[in-house]
């Protein structure tokens, strides 16, 4: 269905999640400009930022501020498991390799897709399947995890962190179409991750150096960007038809670590891009001409 400027839903899904994309790469860029500063420390400031942002929205929209008849429930697993699942993703960045915790971290869309049949009744096709496989073994080709030095509790939490994004998404999706608002989503999700870490800051809390709050201030701002456009995407289309392009976030983080960080990709990690941008712009064909 196509609203008055001749986008479809799913088209403007696929835009939000890339937009998405952009933004959570630029966090964790930021994130790790931070230097060694506590995970409760740094999911605090990823959250509190956005509490900031939805409020504002919020206030100029002059819309109710109140989770509407009917969401509660949904809010509450939405929160719940992107709580648990921000804070396993970045204790699992603290503790292992990071191309380890990134790898694990994007099984997100696969754990997205398995959990949309039982709670969104949404059945993916063969050729869903299939994307979205051909994307995640580009993404380890760029990532390459070795495995050598990962300690069991930290991988399996990394693991969760992955199912933890992948099931609040399925959840997104279905405040979506009860009709729940995106800055509703994104200050619920915000404010219960922010007061979920306040106990853990107050007992090991360490004092932040000026350009380590900057860093964790633009870190908190990247992630709201990315924050919204993915409570955006998948209130516009089913993970199904989109999660693939959030494989996108590792080629934007490449070039911020080419451009930034000196970083130099290899020729494994060139055949991931190229992977990854196919199998997005086939995906992109597909659903045009089928839609």
């Amino acid at each position: 269905m196509k609203d008055f400027s001749g986008i479809s839903n799913k088209s403007k899904g696929i835009i939000c999640i890339i937009f998405a994309a952009f933004g959570f790469s630029l966090m964790t860029f930021f994130v790790r400009l931070s230097g060694d500063v506590p995970t409760m420390e740094k999911a605090f400031f990823r959250n509190a930022v956005a509490i900031v942002a939805s409020l504002i929205l919020l206030i100029r929209s002059k819309e109710k501020i109140g989770i509407r008849k009917g969401c509660a429930g949904d809010i509450f697993f939405r929160c719940l498991f992107g709580t648990s699942g921000l804070i396993a993703n970045f204790y699992a960045i603290d503790k292992l390799n990071i191309a380890d915790a990134n790898m694990l971290n994007k099984l997100s869309p696969f754990f997205a897709i398995l959990i949309s049949i039982p709670i969104l009744k949404e059945k993916p096709k063969k050729t869903d399947i299939l994307a979205v496989v051909i994307a995640f073994l580009g993404a380890m080709l760029i990532v390459r995890p070795s495995g050598s030095n990962v300690q069991l509790a930290p991988a399996l939490l990394g693991l969760y962190g992955g199912f933890g994004a992948g099931t609040a998404y399925v959840f997104v999706r279905r405040l979506g179409k009860k009709g729940e608002r995106t800055s509703m989503i994104v200050l619920c999700f915000s404010t219960f991750s922010t007061l979920v870490t306040i106990p853990f800051i107050a007992m090991n809390y360490v004092p932040l150096k000026p350009q380590q709050l900057l860093c964790l201030v633009l870190a908190g701002l990247s992630a709201t960007v990315g924050q919204f456009g993915i409570t955006s995407a998948y209130k516009f289309a089913p993970a199904k038809e989109i999660s693939v392009f959030d494989y996108t976030q590792v080629i934007f983080a490449a070039i911020l670590g080419m451009l930034f960080l000196g970083e130099l990709p290899t020729l494994l990690s060139l055949a991931g891009y190229v992977i990854i941008i196919g199998v997005a712009v086939l995906r992109w064909r597909y659903n045009t001409k089928a839609g």
